[in-house]
């Protein structure tokens, strides 16, 4: 309820504003080089969409030319090149890991050599007997 109120006050004690053509040809450039979006410049600057819109009929480049323009494909595309990275960094990472387990296992061979000891639990082995000893208790025999 306050919102509403507030958003209608704030346009009612609004001061008028005027873009000068050489910021909104700078937005303009901003939004075809996909450095921004329409979004962010209408959150940032408290400009409505279809001035943005109205900017970029009148300024755009690509309208010239005739050339269509999605206006904000970057989304997907910065999505896209987030998540090579991430895949990237990850790759690494898992390579960092394996070399530190061959390292580990290397250590525990040559350990296990050096003092005549099985550091290793081999596959199978037996339990330790005190397992054995508490079921015997708990089930009465």
């Amino acid at each position: 309820m306050s919102t509403k109120m507030e958003s209608s006050e704030r346009g009612k004690n609004r001061i008028p504003r005027y873009f000068s053509e050489s910021f909104r040809r700078a937005k303009v450039k901003e939004i075809e080089r996909n450095l921004s979006s329409v979004a962010s410049v209408c959150r940032e600057y408290e400009v409505s969409r279809s001035a943005v819109y109205k900017w970029i009929y009148a300024y755009s480049q690509f309208r010239k030319r005739q050339i269509r323009q999605i206006i904000e494909p970057m989304s997907d595309t910065q999505k896209i090149k987030d998540l090579q990275a991430k895949i990237k960094e990850l790759e690494r990472l898992v390579g960092q890991k394996q070399i530190q387990l061959e390292f580990k296992d290397k250590m525990i061979e040559i350990a296990e050599e050096m003092y005549k000891v099985d550091i290793k639990k081999k596959f199978g082995s037996k339990l330790s007997s005190g397992l054995d000893e508490t079921e015997k208790s708990t089930s009465g025999a």
